[in-house]
């Protein structure tokens, strides 16, 4: 297990627990104590988590998310997913996230990186790293007391079961900013109709995302390729990018293939 991997697993046991002890997180990462101890100072350090004595508790309200997010399914997947998406950003991007769990661990993956690794050539880290633009308000906070990232939180009515925020006012601040990069979730990918989700607000706000950047990339699980949802955020023809995990069925992925998408599998 790299040191990522056992970082999101320790976050990932932290939001569902609320705390941790060292001695069971070592044990549910098979390594020492020790390396959990230094692991658990520098998620400090990044303001991912509060140490405690002999262990740790969750941070503010980081991970305070509605159940949703803390029962989760695919959770492994997700997590390849997130950390794929972050490989495909670069310093200096301006980055579009919309609201889900998928998302979320992009936000993450995104966190790690950018307190583990060195500026580019040519780059500094005197300023943020990354500009991201969300209408997720779990995402904002995580992001918000992190110096490596600008935030631009849209504004808007939050709908409580996804912590998005929707309507004119989150359209008004999304037709202000130009995007290089929207990382999408949705709650479905058909070959013939297009991307979807389950509700109309986030539908349409899903879209502008996309219209407002020069590139898309989609994130989901296989579980949601070939299945259809009430609201269709746009078609095939807006995507660039689709990053699953590898159960996806082949001829789903042939036909996204065909229609001109990247498709990554992790």
């Amino acid at each position: 297990m790299s040191k990522q991997e056992r970082w999101s697993k320790l976050l990932e046991l932290l939001a569902v627990e609320g705390k941790l002890d060292v001695e069971d997180a070592a044990a549910a990462v098979s390594v020492s104590p020790a390396t959990i101890r230094r692991d658990l100072d520098e998620l400090a350090e990044q303001r991912l988590l509060v140490r405690t004595r002999g262990g740790a508790m969750a941070h503010g309200v980081s991970y305070e998310l509605p159940l949703r997010y803390k029962s989760s399914r695919r959770t492994s997947e997700k997590q390849r997913i997130a950390g794929a998406v972050a490989d495909l950003l670069a310093v200096g991007d301006v980055v579009g996230l919309n609201g889900g769990t998928t998302t979320t661990e992009v936000a993450r993956a995104l966190v790690l990186r950018a307190g583990g690794g060195s500026a580019e050539p040519g780059e500094s880290q005197s300023g943020p790293m990354y500009t991201v633009v969300t209408n997720a308000l779990n995402i904002a906070g995580e992001l918000a007391v992190r110096p490596q990232f600008k935030i631009v939180a849209t504004g808007g009515v939050a709908r409580p079961q996804t912590y998005e925020l929707v309507g004119p006012l989150t359209v008004g601040v999304l037709n202000e900013v130009v995007l290089d990069v929207a990382v999408l979730g949705v709650d479905g990918v058909d070959p013939e109709l297009g991307v979807m989700t389950h509700h109309e607000d986030e539908a349409g706000i899903s879209r502008l995302f996309a219209q407002r950047a020069r590139k898309v990339i989609l994130v989901t699980d296989s579980s949601k390729m070939g299945k259809r949802a009430f609201a269709k955020i746009c078609g095939l023809d807006q995507i660039d990018v689709i990053v699953t995990d590898s159960g996806i069925a082949p001829d789903i992925a042939a036909k996204l293939s065909e229609a001109g998408i990247e498709v990554i599998t992790v």
